[in-house]
Formats: structure tokens, C-alpha cells, sequence
């Protein structure tokens, strides 16, 4: 990862989406709403990723997110 992109995913990624998975799942039982949720992960992952890029770096980032939202990747009447 030179560029702000993943090529081949690490095994490690998917142990990590399983337990930020289980996390959500947990929320969810605490009645914790949808939007919460994400705030938080994604305050958390911020966070985080501030302690391994450079601000360029994060942006990068959520430029990707950016345009993976605006192609439609996350559009809720295709789930």
C-alpha cells in the first residue's frame, strides 16, 4: 500500500472486518442506532488511520470512499 490503496487484501483484513463485524452485532443488541454506529466507527477509524498516514494519506482515503459512494456501491435499493 505506496498510495492509499489496498491491492491484495492481508489475511489480516478479513480477521479484522469479522471482528469490527461482531462489534456492530453487539451495537445493534445495545440498541445502539445505525447512524451511532457508524459515527463511531468511523471516528474510530480516523482515528486510527491518523496514527499511520499523513493527512494527504486519510484524504486519499476518503476520496476513494468519496467515489465508491457517488458509483453507487453503497446505494440501499441494491442490497
Amino acid at each position: 500500500m505506496t498510495d492509499g490503496t489496498i491491492d491484495t487484501p492481508p489475511q489480516t483484513l478479513n480477521h479484522a472486518g469479522a471482528v469490527v463485524d461482531q462489534a456492530i452485532a453487539f451495537m445493534v443488541g445495545q440498541d445502539i442506532g445505525s447512524l451511532e454506529i457508524a459515527s463511531a466507527l468511523l471516528a474510530g477509524a480516523l482515528a486510527l488511520m491518523g496514527r499511520s498516514l499523513s493527512h494527504q494519506g486519510i484524504l486519499a482515503v476518503l476520496d476513494q470512499a468519496r467515489e465508491a459512494v457517488s458509483g453507487g456501491h453503497f446505494d440501499p435499493t441494491q442490497a
